[in-house]
């Protein structure tokens, strides 16, 4: 059961990667390819849309997690850069893995991830306290995409689990 759970991390993220469910973010162009390709054809944006930051710790987990900043606006075509901080309350080292979704799932297809401390495992001594990264780009065509009209809100929601080894 205890090898099940572990492997459930992992399996997890290449089926949401591979078919986009649970708002996890599909890879078909790069974030480069995609910021190159916008800023040659000159595209500009108006739209503002509101990054609100959630943070979860499964049942086990004796970390305490929290986004840092509560919600960033930005524009489409544009990148942002949020942290969020984990703390070890426990007595002894623990090491946890997160996962994380997009909302609504189907603005997820348009949130890019450049840099994430997601699916990367994190060992935090007794009572140490990191803070991680998380820098994203909205593609500019979420603007245009008539699905997305009236979603001006996105929420970037984070999970850590406690790893078999934690």
């Amino acid at each position: 059961m205890v090898g099940c759970t572990y492997a459930a991390v992992p399996l997890y993220r290449r089926f949401c990667q591979a078919t986009g469910y649970g708002g996890t973010v599909q890879r078909k162009e790069s974030v480069e390819e995609k910021i190159a390709r916008h800023s040659r054809d000159g595209t500009v944006t108006s739209r503002d849309i509101v990054v609100q930051f959630n943070a979860d710790v499964a049942d086990g987990l004796q970390w305490k997690f929290t986004p840092t900043q509560r919600e960033v606006r930005i524009k489409p075509g544009e990148s942002a850069l949020a942290f969020y901080t984990a703390e070890n309350c426990s007595s002894t080292p623990i090491t946890g893995v997160s996962t994380y979704n997009v909302t609504p799932m189907k603005a997820a297809i348009y949130f890019n991830k450049i840099q994430c401390f997601c699916f990367e495992e994190q060992r935090l001594l007794p009572g140490e306290q990191i803070d991680m990264p998380v820098f994203f780009y909205i593609d500019p065509e979420f603007e245009t995409d008539p699905k997305m009209d009236g979603i001006n809100n996105l929420i970037l929601s984070y999970t850590f689990f406690k790893t078999k080894d934690g």
